[in-house]
């Protein structure tokens, strides 16, 4: 088991990194500070340390970013199938809201052994998606591929089912919930303004108009419609 060797921190590092280097472009010292809520110089002091674990589990070139080793890739997979589990754990079994799951998932990913991530994924059934709808790595440590784009590129006309959401605050979680926005609800695009880049949309079947910012809808993904 990769996580029983690292600390709750290093693990935190590895999942923001992989985050943050998904589309194949390093991740900074300033963006992996202001993810992990920490100041640049403490960041880059990890980086050195983590570059210089044998195996190594980064790359880091001064000025020019940082990416996951094969080893580092492997270890955040673990970490982030264990955090998408107990997530879908908290909400089909203890009836936690998806705007609870987050904050108690970190707090007990880094317990949990093999044998338990086992148990909880035959017990859910094997789930693809989290809570969010984000996609949950495979026992074998890779991370399946979802077909999504993101809601703030959509134009009138274009309908599409929400899929997967990253919003940064359980309060957004808990707004969009209110306004009936969740995975797998059809929405279809009326308006685009390109001068505040808001949308307005119609949940399929409901009259009622909602209108979301960038800020927002940059945090949505969607699978649109033929």
């Amino acid at each position: 088991m990769i996580q029983e060797a690292l600390t709750d921190s290093t693990q935190h590092y590895l999942k923001a990194i992989y985050d943050l280097t998904v589309d194949g472009n390093p991740a900074s010292t300033s963006a992996l500070a202001k993810q992990l809520n920490v100041k640049p110089a403490s960041v880059t002091g990890m980086l050195q340390r983590l570059a210089a674990t044998k195996p190594p589990l980064l790359v880091y070139r001064k000025h020019r970013g940082v990416v996951l080793t094969t080893h580092g890739q492997r270890a955040a997979l673990e970490f982030i199938r264990h955090h998408r589990l107990l997530e879908t754990y908290l909400q089909q079994t203890l009836g936690y809201g998806w705007d609870e799951v987050h904050a108690e998932a970190d707090r007990l990913e880094h317990a949990i052994s093999e044998d338990f991530e086992k148990r909880i994924d035959s017990t859910l059934g094997s789930p693809v998606r989290d809570p969010h709808g984000e996609p949950i790595p495979t026992c074998d440590l890779s991370m399946p591929v979802m077909a999504d784009t993101p809601l703030s590129k959509l134009r009138a006309g274009q309908s599409a089912a929400l899929r997967r959401f990253r919003p940064s605050s359980p309060e957004l979680l808990r707004y969009l919930d209110e306004l009936g926005l969740l995975p797998g609800t059809s929405i279809e695009i009326l308006d685009y303004s390109a001068l505040d880049h808001n949308l307005r949309l119609r949940i399929h079947g409901k009259n009622e108009i909602i209108t979301l910012g960038f800020e927002i809808t940059h945090q949505i993904f969607v699978e649109l419609f033929e």
